[in-house]
């Protein structure tokens, strides 16, 4: 009985094998080292940087100023907006669903300021209910969803950074 089981379990390996099925891995980027040109204070731009340098690639990230030009890739974070919209009301007026939205425009381009990604926007939005009677805890949330979308929008980054050629787009 025993025997047929192990038996059952091996000739069930070469079908999970087939299937496709893989971990995501380091991402391999066409570039050998990249500097995340934004904002003073910029959070998202912090977690970009840290993302980069903990991705286990051959990339390496340049953070001084002064060396921007030696790297190959430049990743421009042009805007960053956290907006906040009202999205339900109840009957008496009062606020009874937000839509919490983290806007980013992007480009990547060259030393010398050849394009190879031109502006790009990505969204990421979370709805919320409120309650005005617990709104301390509300606001806690919205900075978990706020940090949590934060962090949806620099993996995609991420994966946009990994299909990025370096041939400039005309």
């Amino acid at each position: 009985m025993q025997k047929r089981t192990v038996l059952t379990m091996f000739a069930a390996v070469p079908l999970l094998a087939a299937c496709g099925f893989r971990l995501r891995g380091a991402p391999d980027f066409s570039f050998k080292s990249i500097y995340v040109k934004a904002p003073h204070g910029s959070q998202l731009a912090r977690e970009l940087v840290r993302t980069l340098k903990g991705a286990g690639g051959d990339v390496v990230v340049i953070t001084d100023v002064a060396r921007m030009n030696e790297a190959e890739a430049i990743c421009n974070i042009l805007s960053e907006q956290r907006e906040r919209v009202v999205v339900g009301l109840n009957a008496s007026g009062q606020v009874r669903e937000l839509q919490l939205r983290l806007r980013l425009h992007f480009s990547v381009t060259g030393p010398q300021g050849q394009e190879y990604v031109p502006s790009t926007e990505m969204l990421q939005q979370r709805d919320v209910s409120y309650n005005e009677s617990i709104a301390l805890s509300k606001e806690g949330e919205e900075a978990m969803l706020y940090k949590n979308m934060q962090t949806d929008l620099v993996q995609q980054l991420m994966r946009r950074l990994a299909r990025v050629k370096l041939i400039p787009v005309s």
